[in-house]
């Protein structure tokens, strides 16, 4: 009950601010909640300069950190709010007024257990940047190395918590309104929002996110990842190496510093490439303030809060979808969907084929500069609602770093398509991962799984059959003699066979692997 009022409260807040942009999509609202649409349009001002999406981001933008992060959110959805909400919710910046150096300088010196001065050389006490849940300073530490330091807003978490739970609750209420957004996963969307927000709200994490990623671009003579300073970082405060160099976006001083855009664009190219495919391990916020040239005209990425991962199967239903649509195989585009089981089996695949070719025959006919994986992502989860297709929350990031990867592409040559610059990858990944050999290591891989998971399955069988036999249940004889029998091939199975057959497809699995 304190939750419901709390939140209704809250709600009136935010619905008195929406209103005051008139932001509040009353059309839209009549349909879910009537009595608050008429409510709404009491209160909602007239005339209020702007396209839809401008006013509610200026309507979030006001109500504070969260619904800044809900924004950028939600313009990854253009399925639900619409092509130019989405478009204009993208330039949403996550910029607010700097809180001051002494809270800065006293929040650092608490976590670290240590005074500015022991840790730090210099340490500039105006920001470089102040964004919604953290600001930077520049620093040099006492041995000398120059670092980015980053430092959570006080009170952030409170705050965070309190919106987040109002999020939840909206979600829960919308589908006792409406059951039929059950496809869409709001809880999950919540979820995920909560899950992205937290690790930018715990330092810590940021780092090792960045630490992974480091390693996973270990020696790459093309893409770096900044340093850790471990001793000078906690949940509150992060330390990473100071990247200098031109932001990624400033062309005119790219070719003036000597460099080559199309080389630029190359290595973008194959960085967000290795990024999605090869490691499943995303930066997923890489617009032009987080990629920079640097002196030797390697690209640096900073600012590692959200990150996105792709499991396997889910790099490989993307890989055969992008493939199918590039090269007008819908049909391909229809079974990779319905074996990926996003798209419900009572459905007709040669009505989903016929959907995805509404979708991809557009594209065909453009120049392939002007394709847009990020739009098309986004126009297949628009038309999939008559399918039951439901919301995938781990594709939802990377469309957003979809677009943003292609925004910067067309800024540093707007003629040339970053995907066909990975085309070469594209393809060798997918003969590696998508060829003969690969299927084959698939189906060995499946059988070792199997294989360990059946002693496991043996021993649930027994006891099942002994809670039966404690309920007064009998079972047939011959069902007994077969039991026992299992029974035995289990124990001689985790004597030493099964050991000797693991040992064995693990070889085969490894010579596939070299092979």
């Amino acid at each position: 009950m304190i939750r419901t009022a709390r939140n209704l409260f809250r709600l009136f807040v935010i619905g008195r601010t929406l209103a005051r942009h008139d932001a509040l999509f009353l059309a839209e609202l009549r349909d879910v909640l009537p009595g608050l649409a008429f409510f709404g349009r009491l209160l909602s001002r007239k005339g209020v300069p702007g396209r839809p999406g401008q006013r509610l981001a200026a309507a979030l933008r006001e109500l504070g950190p969260t619904f800044i992060k809900l924004g950028q959110l939600l313009s990854t959805r253009s399925d639900l709010v619409g092509d130019q909400i989405a478009i204009d919710l993208a330039q949403l910046q996550d910029r607010l007024p700097p809180f001051p150096a002494e809270q800065a300088r006293a929040i650092i010196e608490t976590q670290l257990g240590r005074p500015i001065s022991v840790l730090f050389q210099s340490f500039d006490d105006t920001p470089v940047a102040a964004a919604s849940i953290a600001q930077v300073h520049f620093a040099v530490t006492a041995d000398g190395r120059e670092v980015a330091v980053k430092v959570l807003r006080p009170g952030i978490e409170h705050g965070f918590r309190r919106d987040v739970d109002l999020f939840r609750w909206l979600a829960e209420f919308a589908l006792m309104a409406q059951p039929a957004l059950k496809r869409l996963k709001p809880t999950e969307i919540v979820d995920m929002f909560e899950r992205t927000t937290r690790v930018e709200m715990d330092l810590r994490l940021e780092a090792s996110a960045a630490s992974e990623f480091g390693d996973n671009f270990e020696g790459d003579p093309e893409f770096v990842i900044p340093k850790i300073d471990w001793d000078r970082t906690a949940q509150r405060v992060l330390a990473i190496e100071r990247i200098r160099g031109i932001k990624v976006d400033e062309v005119e001083r790219i070719r003036k510093a000597g460099f080559d855009p199309d080389r630029i664009l190359a290595m973008a190219s194959a960085a967000f490439f290795n990024q999605v495919f090869r490691d499943g391990f995303f930066h997923a916020d890489l617009h032009p303030g987080n990629l920079f040239v640097n002196h030797d005209g390697r690209i640096a990425a900073v600012d590692f809060g959200i990150m996105g991962r792709l499991d396997r199967a889910t790099r490989t239903y993307l890989a055969d979808m992008l493939v199918g649509f590039l090269t007008g195989d819908y049909r391909r585009v229809a079974l990779v969907h319905f074996q990926a089981g996003y798209v419900p089996a009572h459905h007709s695949i040669d009505d989903f084929t016929q959907a995805a070719r509404a979708i991809g025959e557009p594209l065909l006919n453009k120049p392939l500069n002007e394709i847009s994986v990020g739009r098309l992502l986004a126009q297949l989860f628009a038309v999939t609602e008559q399918f039951d297709m439901e919301t995938q929350p781990q594709l939802l990031l990377l469309q957003k770093s979809m677009l943003t990867a292609e925004g910067v592409g067309r800024i540093l040559n707007p003629s040339v398509n970053m995907w066909e610059l990975a085309r070469p990858l594209i393809e060798e990944w997918m003969r590696e991962n998508r060829g003969p050999e690969a299927r084959m290591l698939d189906e060995v891989e499946a059988m070792v799984g199997a294989i360990r998971r059946l002693p496991a399955v043996m021993r649930e069988l027994e006891r099942s059959a002994e809670m039966l036999a404690g309920h007064g249940l009998r079972l047939h004889p011959e069902t007994v003699k077969l039991l026992d029998e299992a029974s035995a091939r289990r124990r001689r199975f985790e004597l030493g066979p099964l050991w000797l057959a693991l040992a064995i497809l693990a070889v085969v699995v490894a010579a596939l692997r070299v092979w």
